[in-house]
């Protein structure tokens, strides 16, 4: 199993990636030898993936740093790097490897803060491994003292340093940023090749694995999270129970209060899980003696901790948000096609009763007006209008159409 196995509809993609990978392993073979570096290379410094969502823009990202990292003796053999197995590729695949460093954003933003240390390390030698790697996974999430920060370690970036950033297109990313990466374009894989990567990789029944793909329309995490989760499946039950559930103010607004609650109960279950670990490796890092106090001089260092962790629980909370209303548009998209007498796109089959009474209740101007208002949603969300408040006001679009 190499590390493009994973890359689900992205061939051509891999392609390109691997024959990087054969030049950067040529190139820090001359490195190592003193020998003259190749004049022709696939390989550059700076490399930026874009994709829409579920296209596994991270996954290639990681995939590629896995493959640079490879230390396998075939490489010597003509073996292409990237094998799976090295403990090089084993370690940057899973996030522990000492010279790949992955930044993603903690809360709306990605700070200059978050960013002073990485855009630090990443004029460093490698520990380690064969190149010290820079990921950025949400580098659409840069601030412009963060985004200045990234432009000046890629226009002058040291000799073993490569940077990948990852957006959901070019135009989310700083033009002098991205005029100094080489882009590489990812597509939404088929519904039918991630039905298939899930009963081959995740062991998942065909018919399960076929629902989650084509629910999900070929985002990759979310249907393996569809397909391997029963809470992921009961959450988006309710979600598309909610277009039945607005027809008077009093279920529109309870309807909007549980969407809600649900989102903020993801985001306590999240930080129930990190924050407490987080605080403790903190505290023995700081000296502190188990359940005693914290030395002198390290208040501020836990009121950063603690802001971090808040910024999170807000990321969660939008996060969780965000895919309950990823779901919903897809589910009125259903409505939209059986009302123009088309079944081909029907993603959510599972609730065809539903999707066949909004679809003869409606009209296709109100369906879009609906699909209009959850777009609105999002946007109040992005420009940090109160959840509840973003959430309601949809809620009463829907019910009036």
């Amino acid at each position: 199993m190499t590390v493009w196995d994973d890359l689900v509809g992205q061939e051509k993609v891999a392609e390109r990636l691997d024959a990087a990978a054969r030049d950067a392993d040529a190139l820090v073979t001359a490195y190592a030898t003193g020998a003259p570096a190749p004049e022709a290379t696939k390989m550059t410094h700076a490399w930026l993936f874009t994709g829409p969502p579920g296209a596994g823009r991270t996954h290639t990202a990681r995939a590629f740093a896995a493959a640079l990292q490879c230390v396998s003796p075939d490489r010597a053999l003509g073996g292409s790097p990237g094998c799976g197995f090295c403990d090089g590729c084993h370690t940057a695949l899973i996030g522990t490897h000492a010279d790949v460093t992955t930044v993603a954003a903690v809360g709306a933003q990605i700070l200059a803060d978050d960013m002073r240390d990485t855009v630090r390390k990443s004029f460093t030698s490698p520990a380690n491994g064969r190149w010290q790697i820079i990921l950025v996974e949400d580098a659409e999430r840069l601030n412009e003292k963060s985004a200045n920060a990234v432009l000046k370690a890629v226009e002058e970036p040291a000799p073993r340093t490569v940077w990948l950033l990852c957006a959901p297109s070019l135009e989310d990313v700083l033009p002098t940023i991205r005029s100094r990466c080489r882009h590489l374009s990812l597509l939404t894989p088929s519904v039918d090749a991630v039905a298939d990567m899930l009963v081959r990789r995740d062991g998942v029944e065909p018919a399960v694995a076929a629902s989650a793909a084509r629910a999900t329309q070929g985002h990759v995490d979310q249907a393996r999270r569809l397909a391997t989760d029963p809470a992921a499946r009961q959450r988006r039950a309710a979600v598309l129970k909610m277009p039945l559930r607005v027809e008077d103010v009093g279920g529109a607004l309870k309807a909007a209060q549980e969407l809600v609650d649900a989102a903020a109960e993801d985001a306590k279950q999240l930080a129930e899980e990190m924050d407490g670990k987080e605080t403790e490796e903190l505290k023995a890092a700081m000296g502190a003696v188990q359940g005693g106090r914290m030395p002198r001089g390290t208040a501020g260092v836990m009121k950063d901790l603690e802001d971090m962790q808040k910024r999170r629980r807000t990321r969660t909370q939008r996060d969780s948000l965000d895919l309950a209303l990823t779901d919903l548009t897809g589910f009125y998209r259903d409505v939209l096609a059986l009302q123009f007498g088309s079944r081909v796109a029907i993603a959510n089959g599972d609730a065809e009763d539903a999707l066949q009474r909004l679809a003869r209740a409606g009209t296709p101007e109100a369906t879009l007006r609906r699909i209009e208002a959850i777009g609105a949603c999002r946007e109040a969300l992005d420009r940090n209008v109160a959840p509840l408040l973003a959430v309601e006001a949809m809620t009463m679009a829907l019910r009036t159409g």
